[in-house]
Formats: C-alpha cells, sequence, structure tokens
C-alpha cells in the first residue's frame, strides 16, 4: 500500500493505484482509464505544497519518469522540459547551455508543473512567478486529449491555464522563456524594522530582488537585496565554500532547526531565541550565477501561509500584521517573509492584474498553526489579499471568485476541459467548487 504525504508532514492520502508513466500517451491512456470508469486521477509532484491540492484519490501518476531536457530553442530563446523535470535540475541543465530562468523563489525541489500549476514565485524581477515565464505547454485535458497551448491559442487559453491548480489538465512538456546565464551581486544584512518600513520602496528601486524577513517579538530583520550585474560569469565571487557551509548549511539548517525544535516544544524562550537570532546576523556580500543565488538548501521542516496583497498597501498589511502578533501571546519562531511581484496577465496567478506585495506566515511543523493563521488570514482578507494556491488557507470558493477577475472564465475552462471532474479532489472542490 502506496501512502502519499506532503513535504510538511500535514497532508496525506492513500491511492488505490499507482502507476509511473513514461510519456504522454501513457499519461493520456491513464486520464482516459479514469474517465471511462468514473473515478479520479492526479500526478504529484514533490509535495512542497503545504495543501492537499495534488492528493490522489484513486489514481496517482508519478512524475520521476518524465523528467529531463527536450529542445532548446536559440533563436526563439526558449526551453522545453518535461513536467516532472525539478527545477532544480532544469537549473543545472540550462546552466551547462549557458542559459538561466530570469526568476526564481528560494526552493527548487518542485517538479516544474507542480511549480508552475500553484503560482511559485520569487520577489522582484520583470516577472517574479514561474508561470510568468512560461510560452507554452503540453497538457492532458481531463477528456484524456492532448493539447497544445502557446500564445497562438484561441481564447487566450494560455493565460487561463498558466496557473491550473491541476484541475484542468496534467502537463507532460513546459516550454519556458530563458535568457543568456547571468549572475547577481548578493547584499545581505541585518536591518531594523523601522529601515525596512522607511526605505523598502527605495529598495525594491535600487535592487532587481528583495527579500525581507523579520523576526516576530524584535525588531530585527535581515535583509537579502540581489542586483544583475553585466559582466562576464567568469567574474563572479561566491562565496567560499566554507562561508557557505557556515551561512546556508549549519546555522540557517542545523542550528534554526535545533533552535526553532526547542522554541515548539518551550514557547516562552521563543523571543529570547529570536533576538539571539537578529543578534547574530552579519552582513556579507558576494556573486554567483543566478540560480545559485536564489535557492536556498531547506532542511528544517514548517508549515506556510502566504498571501499577496496590493502592492500600494502591502507596508500597511505588514504592519497591521505586527500589531495582532503582538497583541496576542502567541509565540513566533520563524520569521515573516517579505516579497514583491510586478503585476502578471496569468488569470489565477496571485499577482494577476495587480502590484503585489508578498506576506509569508510560517510555524515549525510540529507547532499547532491555527489561531496565528487564522488571525493573519484575517488581517490579510481586510487588505483584500490573494492565499498562495500552494499554501495553507482556509479560502473557498465564494471568497475566491470575488479576488479574481477572470474567475468564472477560469472555472468555465475547466467545464470544458474536465467536465466530469476526473482530475478533482477534495482540496479542488473547495476552492473550485463542483
Amino acid at each position: 500500500m502506496t501512502v502519499w504525504s506532503n513535504w510538511a508532514r500535514v497532508e496525506s492520502a492513500t491511492p488505490l493505484r499507482v502507476e509511473s508513466p513514461t510519456s504522454t500517451a501513457a499519461v493520456a491512456a491513464a486520464v482516459t482509464r479514469a474517465r471511462d470508469e468514473g473515478t479520479g486521477v492526479k500526478m504529484v509532484g514533490s509535495g512542497h505544497s503545504f495543501t492537499s491540492i495534488a492528493a490522489p484519490e484513486h489514481t496517482m501518476l508519478s512524475p520521476d519518469e518524465l523528467t529531463g531536457l527536450v529542445r532548446i530553442d536559440r533563436d526563439a530563446m526558449t526551453v522545453t522540459a518535461r513536467a516532472g523535470t525539478q527545477l532544480k535540475s532544469l537549473n543545472r541543465l540550462l546552466q551547462s547551455a549557458g542559459l538561466s530562468l530570469h526568476n526564481m523563489g528560494d526552493i527548487a525541489e518542485q517538479t516544474l508543473a507542480g511549480a508552475i500549476s500553484t503560482g511559485t514565485h520569487g520577489t522582484g524581477g520583470v516577472a517574479a512567478g514561474l508561470a510568468a515565464q512560461v510560452a507554452g505547454f503540453e497538457m492532458v485535458a481531463g477528456t484524456g486529449e492532448v493539447l497544445t497551448v502557446d500564445a497562438e491559442s484561441p481564447d487566450d487559453l494560455l493565460g487561463l491555464t498558466r496557473v491550473g491548480l491541476g484541475a484542468l489538465g496534467i502537463l507532460t512538456e513546459i516550454t519556458f522563456r530563458v535568457e543568456p546565464l547571468f549572475c547577481l551581486q548578493a547584499e545581505e544584512r541585518p536591518v531594523s524594522w523601522s529601515e525596512v518600513l522607511a526605505t523598502f520602496d527605495d529598495l525594491t528601486r535600487a535592487h532587481h530582488h528583495v527579500d525581507v524577513h523579520w523576526f516576530p517579538h524584535t525588531d530585527g530583520a535581515l535583509l537579502k537585496a540581489n542586483t544583475r550585474l553585466a559582466g562576464p560569469v567568469s567574474e563572479a565571487e561566491p562565496v567560499s565554500r566554507l562561508r557557505g557551509w557556515w551561512d546556508d548549511d549549519f546555522l540557517a539548517n542545523t542550528v534554526f532547526g535545533a533552535v526553532t525544535g526547542l522554541g515548539t516544544r518551550r514557547p516562552s524562550l521563543t523571543p529570547t531565541i529570536n533576538r539571539f537570532a537578529t543578534g547574530a546576523l552579519s552582513p556579507r556580500t558576494y556573486s554567483d550565477v543566478a540560480h545559485r543565488v536564489f535557492v536556498s538548501p531547506r532542511r528544517v521542516r514548517f508549515r506556510e501561509m502566504e498571501y499577496a496583497v496590493p502592492r500600494e498597501v502591502g507596508l500597511d498589511a505588514l504592519r497591521e500584521a505586527r500589531r495582532v502578533i503582538e497583541a496576542n501571546d502567541w509565540r513566533i519562531g520563524f520569521p515573516v517573509e517579505v516579497r514583491t511581484a510586478p503585476a502578471d496577465d496569468a488569470a489565477l496567478s496571485m499577482a494577476s492584474g495587480r502590484d503585489s506585495l508578498y506576506l509569508a506566515f510560517h510555524v515549525h511543523h510540529r507547532a499547532d498553526h491555527t489561531e496565528y493563521f487564522s488571525a493573519m488570514e484575517d488581517v490579510m482578507k481586510t487588505y483584500g489579499g490573494r492565499p498562495h494556491w500552494g499554501k495553507m488557507h482556509q479560502r473557498g470558493r465564494d471568497d475566491l471568485a470575488s479576488l479574481y477577475p477572470r474567475f468564472e472564465e477560469f472555472l468555465a475552462v475547466r467545464d470544458r476541459l474536465d467536465p466530469d471532474r476526473v482530475l478533482t479532489n477534495p482540496h479542488l472542490r473547495h476552492v473550485l467548487g463542483e
């Protein structure tokens, strides 16, 4: 018996059938069979969604055999890869070809299909989300039909399906727009709460990618500001292997995991631990190829909720979040992460049609998140926030429909591509309806 669970270990399922298709035709056969049987099928990814968005009810398809590079088109500056490829693998393949994605988040374990389907994003740049960098894809619809979707598809099908939640079809190949390999200058330093609020807009104008981590119960934060370099990759000055191990492996994972685990067992220690953590932050500057700067190793398991609010009210939402945290007796050991995104045109992207500021809230995977996340969600609702599709939230269909101008268009496409709901599960029924 196979039991599927996600990375955070908060969701699990026991599929009745498990398959590892090796081709698009095999995926189409599995979908067609499920439709004929009146059952369901889901392709899972690497489990990095914090919800049960990919949880299978009947047949689970594994992406393990749908990996690797399909083609590089240097004239069009696009790269096509199989949908089960992990982002970290694509990054290595692109680097060897002298190419890079424009932007990405700080975790690279996700499959490409899972990452774009749930709206995975980084911060800043011309395009923050991975889906905004997608030029097209091949997909098996819930009818079993194999579709090729690109900018030439009618009725803006690409815009409606790029963030598809796994509700429209199973992605088998994805084509990304890419750029020549480039380097980032990374500046990391401790900052105060007041400095964050006073200079955030200036920082986002001065740097291509800005990421702030504020530690609750303190006035301290960590600023990460990345700026593109015009020089050749050979001129990069990466962090030394020893410094990288000390900062990114030992301190950010081993030590952080130990102290947050201690704070979970003894919550009264958390404010002291956070003050110690902010006091221990030290500045560093280095440069490296883009994906090595964007991505960080994450071995400490956590639970996460993230919301995108309109950029113009983003700092107000952050202030209110802090006020509510301090008005309660919670002990929050993980920092609140602050990122930005330019507007994009994917219908269900959290940044669809509006410049956005993302606020992400975390707790240790053994901690009870319920009250904290619920209160933060109430704050985000007040500011018109949209929840991240791959992270924990309680919003349902009616709430979400009011947040996305093209929500009904998306549902109409779902009715056309998966009329028998072969690709649904309880989570999708909650956020999209039956």
